[in-house]
């Protein structure tokens, strides 16, 4: 073991794959050295963490950054500096930007965009399209690429695929773990009528739990046909937990913050600042959410940061926009929910850290472990904060959870060895680089 690191993590609580305990950690060129007692080892910055809890890295494999085309409400520099604010080190970002990332080009232009101007690590999801369909295996693997994503609904243009025949032709090709926004698309059309102008809280009488679960149904009966793996991201029902929990072997599911927290009660107090595609439903089915957590069926958080202005969500319903913001109070939130005993901090880091790893094959992140990249999130699970819109790092400048009390607070980010984040200050700009995946390697 080296007896001089670049930075010790002194006294923390350390929470990883072998339990929780007091232990240092020793980092050195970016990457974890030692985990233990060490005392008698020296560093060019020990930061003192008594009285705190460090994490894996929490991964939001979720998010809307809106570069390129709609920077208006977030880029890439502001989304990023929202997420190290709120303690996440590495994203995942979606393709319904402008143009569309849906091609070599497009993937490579947002990873030159974001190579060290982000301040977190990062990965792009590909658009899945019929017009792409032959080409998504090589996609996939390109450089920065999470994986293939493919809307069934809520989407328009070249980025919808609503029918069975299409989503097959994407997934025959697949080799990695496709990623599903699942809402039937056929049903939405349907019942266009139940939307009541001026009334947010018809949003899920419109894009119904049937709409979900139907396009789930569809979704696995596709992939075991095509012998692929899946992912139903922002689970919003108690049926599709059901459902999912007997088909475990091809499709993994993620849950959001909003959907664990929030429900059509806080329509009245929220509008349109809580519509969101899938919708916030009744409580009835974030109790079925919850039970997703607690039966192990749910594999991975993610926030759908999806911002848009406060301009846009004025607009009266349905003109408004779907989506809020989310990647900076993911941790906040949920570790409140730790603290209300609805789930255990190393379930927590289960679902944030450990199971992207698992589900994603994220190269050297997710665990703390020696070899591995010395991403930290750093939490004080004592402390009482109030969530305002003033803390926000995204463009967007509010949150649905503005003036919430919550207790847990991420005091720390670091990635790869550099605080970029204390005490809710930017310490260092981030030097962001693409998560690498051990399904897709450079030679």
């Amino acid at each position: 073991m080296a007896t001089t690191f670049d930075l010790i993590l002194k006294g923390g609580t350390v929470v990883n794959q072998d339990g929780t305990g007091l232990r240092d950690i020793g980092v050195t060129g970016g990457r974890i050295g030692a985990i233990g007692d060490l005392a008698q080892t020296s560093a060019g910055e020990t930061v003192d963490c008594r009285g705190l809890h460090i994490l894996p890295g929490v991964v939001d494999s979720q998010v809307h950054f809106r570069e390129p085309g709609l920077e208006h409400k977030d880029d890439l520099e502001t989304g990023s500096r929202a997420a190290v604010l709120g303690g996440v080190t590495a994203v995942f970002e979606m393709p319904n930007t402008n143009p569309l990332t849906t091609s070599a080009e497009a993937l490579a232009d947002k990873v030159k965009r974001a190579t060290s101007r982000m301040h977190c690590d990062f990965a792009f999801w590909v658009g899945g399209t019929r017009e792409n369909a032959g080409e998504v295996a090589e996609l996939e693997r390109l450089p920065g690429a999470a994986g293939i994503k493919v809307f069934m609904g809520s989407s328009t243009g070249n980025l919808l695929v609503e029918d069975d025949e299409g989503v097959a032709s994407i997934l025959r090709n697949t080799r990695r773990r496709a990623a599903f926004h699942s809402e039937d698309e056929f049903r939405l059309r349907e019942r266009l009528g139940e939307r009541i102008e001026g009334d947010p809280s018809s949003h899920p009488v419109w894009r119904d739990e049937i709409a979900a679960l139907r396009c789930t149904e569809r979704l696995v009966r596709i992939a075991r046909q095509a012998r692929a793996r899946i992912h139903v991201l922002h689970i919003s029902t108690a049926e599709e937990i059901a459902f999912l929990q007997a088909h475990k072997d091809v499709a993994s599911c993620e849950a959001t913050p909003h959907h664990l927290t929030l429900s059509a009660d806080d329509y009245a107090r929220l509008g349109t600042l809580l519509q969101m595609n899938p919708p916030v439903r009744d409580k009835r089915h974030c109790d079925g959410v919850w039970q997703g957590i607690s039966q192990g069926v749910v594999d991975v958080l993610g926030s759908d940061h999806a911002p848009h202005t406060l301009e846009e969500k004025a607009k009266p319903y349905p003109a408004s926009p779907s989506g809020m913001t989310g990647v900076q109070t993911l941790v906040p939130i949920m570790l409140d929910h730790v603290n209300a005993g609805r789930l255990s901090l190393e379930r927590f880091v289960d679902l944030s850290s450990h199971g992207p790893h698992r589900l994603f094959g994220m190269a050297r992140k997710g665990r703390i472990a020696a070899g591995y990249d010395a991403d930290f999130t750093v939490v004080d699970l004592k402390r009482r904060e109030t969530i305002t819109n003033e803390q926000a790092g995204s463009k967007a400048g509010w949150t649905p959870y503005h003036g919430k009390q919550v207790t847990g607070w991420p005091v720390g980010t670091i990635v790869r060895g550099q605080r970029v984040m204390w005490e809710a200050e930017i310490v260092e700009a981030g030097k962001g680089r693409a998560v690498e995946f051990s399904e897709a390697l450079p030679a």
